[in-house]
């Protein structure tokens, strides 16, 4: 059949007439038969097979995946700020969805390997492991801490786990190790679907572990709102982050989420123990000899550990800020496990403010019933005037983490009821045993330490100036108190000594920092300056930040000087910094036999650029950062939620409508209507004929015919002066 299929094919490319043809014109231009046309053209007929669109694999588990990952995380907390008190029921439905699965994926990959992959680049073989993983967790068969059967392993690790010896079998199942990959898929899973529901339902008051929010967050409420506070309770409450009561926390969880196999999920990786290494009672191990250390190299997966200026910088964390709740195999669900249950702390100090509010017509701030009145001067928000005796009752409050600070402004009994009901409260509802000692009430003028920031009270006697009756120009010396936030250098030292940067307390000397005693000089000053720019980063709201930035310039460049003193073999650092100078941005050692100088190799290409440390000089140091702070204040994504929300509702817009509507005003669409609609009215576009009828017929009616509009009482006299007054509003726009 093929070779007949050929013979026909050829006696057409030598004959065409063969074929018989219509003599339309049509036909005749465009058979592809004719002499005219081409005849490669049959062959593209013949050779042409249709296109087969491929058929998707029913197997394939990107099939699953309907819609973007990040649209259903944004769908979610749009849904939970939008009805925020609502019960939630069902959160399998959201636990099913595929595209979370390889968000979560995506997001545990990138901290695992040190940089992001993107959904094209995850494989078919990971995607299956992953919808295993997904189907075990729906199935119940899940099970937390697993050391040898995994659903889905990290792209990085590549051991095989069935041909491992009993040996090391034995030290994988009785020693600590990290968490498993497929733990920490898990958790992120449920954290992207239980942030957005509590995160609606959080109260204003905390800030620790919260998107948005961070310590400098509560040091600027503090200098907005604490100001006028005589006394203070500062309690600790970090006993309920390290004791775990799983009854407690399944409690405040059933308050909110009502759905099982979420619920089932936490509680099980609450309840699992974690297997610890044993510890070794009071044996002592033989020293052994110090080998040599090959350097390590990483692998190219592999990701890069936390430089040097991070480490230390992470060495500075206050007090309040380090403890991390950390509960069974939770993992990074703690800190929002610990939220959800101190939460009913924070809504229990929310009723004890709102009752304790007493205004007082006497006293110059918070006179009013609702309390909403703004306190002291608008240029000074922190500034208060003082008053008489009479003054307003008033607290407020705020918690990082497991720290509380009260401020109130009234006599000392009323802070001392406060803490007793605290006591009972925290007795009742958490089971930890406080006392007096532990939540100590201190006056403002002895100052309060908040995360290594001391809070006092400075008095200040500004200028009034106020116009009398009669138009006199009156000034009078005022009484006022200023609310100092200002860093502790005490515990700046204390840091730094922890950190092997310095000795002693009052006169504190620097210390060599041995560690970078094999990086260049350009590295090391590289990884100080980082460091100095984080420093000044922290410090950003203290009143002193100009003094104590200095002193950490001080110690850093003291403890490189002595470094680069005992490296180079310098002696000392009067020579360091004379070869260096004060910065110590030029090179301390020059290579020999080459006379260019330092500039002529650097222009060259062949040394290392050396930056000088950063901030020598107190002129260099950036001022306090004295920015408003608003008192009802709100994150950015959370303020991008509720307006869009906002928006999105049809009764927003009548109400815009009918606002514009009686105020009197034109809403931007409807000028541009009312332009569009002038526009066509008064310069219809007509051909020439038109125009000569116009211009030999100057009649009422070929006028009203070519100026017509929806009017029916229009008044011809009129036009020259809508034309004016339309050019007016053309000339504005």
């Amino acid at each position: 059949m093929y070779r007949g299929f050929t013979i026909f094919a050829h006696q057409i490319l030598r004959n065409p007439s063969i074929i018989p043809i219509k003599s339309t014109f049509f036909y005749s231009q465009f058979n592809p038969f004719t002499p005219r046309a081409n005849r490669f053209a049959l062959f593209r007929l013949f050779s042409f097979t249709p296109v087969h669109r491929r058929v998707p694999d029913p197997d394939d588990p990107a099939n699953l995946m309907k819609e973007d990952g990040v649209s259903v995380c944004s769908q979610m907390w749009i849904e939970n700020f939008r009805e925020p008190d609502r019960i939630i029921t069902n959160l399998t439905s959201y636990l099913r969805r595929f595209e979370l699965w390889v968000l979560a994926y995506q997001k545990v990959c990138a901290d695992e390997i040190g940089s992001y992959m993107p959904r094209s680049s995850v494989t078919r073989s990971a995607l299956e492991d992953l919808l295993a993983l997904r189907n075990a967790v729906l199935d119940s068969r899940f099970k937390w801490g697993a050391r040898l059967e995994f659903f889905i392993k990290s792209p990085k690790d590549k051991t095989d786990y069935e041909s491992l010896s009993k040996r090391k079998i034995k030290a994988i199942l009785t020693t600590t190790q990290p968490a498993p990959f497929q733990d920490k898929l898990v958790q992120e899973v449920l954290l992207m679907i239980l942030e957005p529901i509590y995160e609606a339902r959080f109260s204003q008051k905390s800030f620790a572990f919260r998107p948005g929010r961070n310590a400098h967050t509560v040091l600027r409420v503090i200098r907005r709102s604490f100001a006028g506070y005589l006394w203070y309770i500062k309690g600790d409450l970090s006993a309920i982050l390290d004791g775990l009561k799983v009854g407690l926390v399944m409690s405040a969880l059933l308050r909110d989420v009502r759905d099982k196999k979420v619920i089932d999920l936490i509680k099980l990786a609450l309840v699992m123990p974690v297997i610890t290494s044993p510890v070794d009672g009071g044996e002592k191990k033989k020293k052994q000899k110090r080998k040599y250390q090959k350097k390590k190299v990483l692998a190219e997966d592999e990701p890069k550990p936390d430089p040097y200026w991070l480490e230390t910088f992470f060495g500075f964390a206050p007090e309040e800020a380090e403890k991390l709740p950390s509960w069974g195999h939770c993992g990074i669900l703690s800190p929002l496990l610990a939220n959800i249950c101190l939460d009913e702390l924070d809504r229990w100090m929310e009723g004890k403010i709102k009752d304790f509010y007493r205004p007082s017509k006497s006293d110059v701030i918070w006179n009013s019933p609702e309390g909403e009145a703004e306190q002291g001067n608008t240029s000074w928000p922190e500034f208060v005037p003082t008053s008489g005796p009479d003054k307003t009752r008033k607290m407020d409050y705020v918690r990082y983490g497991g720290h509380i600070l009260i401020g109130i402004r009234g006599p000392r009994a009323d802070a001392a009821t406060l803490r007793k009901q605290l006591i009972e409260f925290c007795d009742q509802k958490y089971m930890i045993k406080l006392d007096n000692e532990s939540l100590p009430i201190e006056h403002i003028t002895k100052g309060i330490m908040f995360l290594d920031h001391v809070l006092c009270r400075r008095v200040v006697y500004p200028t009034l100036r106020y116009t009398a009756t009669g138009g006199k120009i009156i000034s009078e010396k005022g009484v006022g108190t200023l609310l100092s936030v200002t860093a502790s250098l005490k515990q700046c030292i204390k840091q730094f000594r922890k950190l092997n940067f310095l000795k002693g307390d009052r006169e504190p000397d620097p210390q060599p920092c041995f560690r970078m005693f094999h990086a260049t000089q350009a590295h090391t000053n590289a990884q100080m300056n980082k460091f100095l720019s984080t420093m000044v980063e922290w410090y950003r709201y203290a009143d002193n930040r100009k003094k104590v930035v200095n002193f950490c310039s001080y110690i850093i460049r003291g403890s490189l000087a002595k470094l680069y003193a005992a490296k180079y073999k310098l002696r000392s650092r009067a020579k360091v910094y004379k070869i260096g100078a004060r910065n110590l941005g030029r090179p301390l050692k020059e290579r020999k036999g080459q006379s260019p100088e330092y500039q002529n190799l650097l222009r060259m290409g062949l040394v290392e650029s050396i930056d000088g440390l950063q901030y020598t000089r107190m002129s260099l140091i950036p001022e306090t950062d004295y920015t408003p702070f608003p008192s009802n204040w709100r994150p950015d994504h959370e303020k991008a939620l509720v307006e869009y929300i906002s928006l999105d509702d049809p009764n927003t817009l009548e109400e815009q409508r009918s606002c514009i509507g009686e105020l009197g005003l034109v809403s931007p669409q409807d000028y541009v209507s009312m332009l569009v609609w002038n526009y066509k009215r008064n310069a219809i576009v007509m051909d020439q004929l038109s125009l000569v009828k116009s211009a030999a017929s100057n009649t009422a009616g070929d006028h009203q015919l070519l100026l017509s509009s929806n009017h029916e009482n229009y008044d011809p006299n009129s036009k020259e002066e809508e034309e004016a007054e339309e050019g007016l509003h053309a000339s504005q726009i």
